[in-house]
């Protein structure tokens, strides 16, 4: 099954390696956002930097979006998931590649994005920058546990690109509402790092339930 999953994360990075469509896009688009945000709030004002911790993942849950909407979409042609299907494999592994390969592009925007964000505001991280690292890594690999397999439930519609996020949001709510309120604190104060250790542990078992639920369900929303 792992080594299933692995081939078809391997095809789909190098794919994009080679035609840089979809993360491009991705790293573009966040890009934009920091440009607006910079705009709309006076870097050199110290008060906006409360907005950080928000920015971090509104960049992360809508470049994510992005990516999320082609990964399956990609497969509706040419009857490319039909053959994924057929193949010597379990349902699960298409999944569990696809989750990889999502997360893969999400952790290299994450990389390329979020220092530009700190770099153009002056923020400086007063908390710790391994709990920062730990508690992106956590909300991520929920965001798109979740994401992408509502990807593949969205990806026979006809509407996909409306209806993914309409089931996203709500779905991913838990998520983001814990991993933003454990940011603000590791970014700024780390007095209260026992209360971003319970979000982060929320948000920990959260995911693993989910990814649970996505690996075991996925197989009857691929054949639908």
């Amino acid at each position: 099954m792992l080594r299933a999953a692995l081939t078809i994360a391997k095809k789909d990075i190098y794919s994009e390696l080679r035609t840089k469509q979809v993360l491009g896009t991705m790293i573009i688009f966040a890009g934009l956002v920091i440009l607006v945000l910079s705009f709309a709030f006076d870097p050199a004002n110290n008060t906006t930097k409360a907005v950080i911790p928000g920015a971090v993942w509104i960049i992360i849950v809508f470049s994510g979006i992005l990516g999320l909407n082609r990964s399956l979409v990609s497969e509706q042609r040419n009857e490319t998931m039909h053959g994924l299907l057929v193949a010597p494999m379990d349902a699960s592994s298409i999944y569990l590649g696809k989750f990889m390969a999502n997360f893969s592009m999400i952790l290299i925007v994450e990389i390329v994005s979020i220092p530009f964000l700190f770099l153009l505001f002056d923020f400086k991280i007063t908390g710790s920058i391994l709990y920062f690292i730990l508690v992106l890594f956590v909300g991520s690999f929920g965001f798109i546990a979740i994401g992408t397999f509502l990807a593949a439930l969205a990806s026979n519609s006809k509407s996909s690109e409306m209806l993914l996020p309409l089931l996203l949001f709500p779905m991913t709510s838990p998520v983001l509402i814990g991993v933003t309120q454990a940011t603000k604190i590791i970014l700024t104060n780390m007095e209260k790092l026992s209360t971003a250790l319970s979000w982060m542990q929320l948000v920990a078992a959260y995911d693993v339930i989910f990814f649970v639920l996505c690996f075991l369900l996925i197989e009857y929303v691929l054949e639908v």
